[in-house]
């Protein structure tokens, strides 16, 4: 049966386990001005919310 010769290092064990990936954020389109909005965020371009204005722009 094969036995490792040396023993894996902890940062050797730990790179082989990571499950870092990169993700795209899930985006709508702002219902009163089209543009690319994070859901349930108020839009950073016209600040509305649900239909409703909720910040001033």
């Amino acid at each position: 049966m094969a036995v490792p010769k040396r023993r894996t290092s902890k940062k050797v064990t730990n790179q082989r386990r990571t499950h870092k990936k990169l993700h795209v954020p899930g985006l709508i389109e702002c219902s009163n001005c089209g543009e690319l909005t994070k859901p349930h965020y108020v839009c950073k371009a016209c600040g509305h919310y649900d239909g409703k204005e909720v910040a001033e722009s």
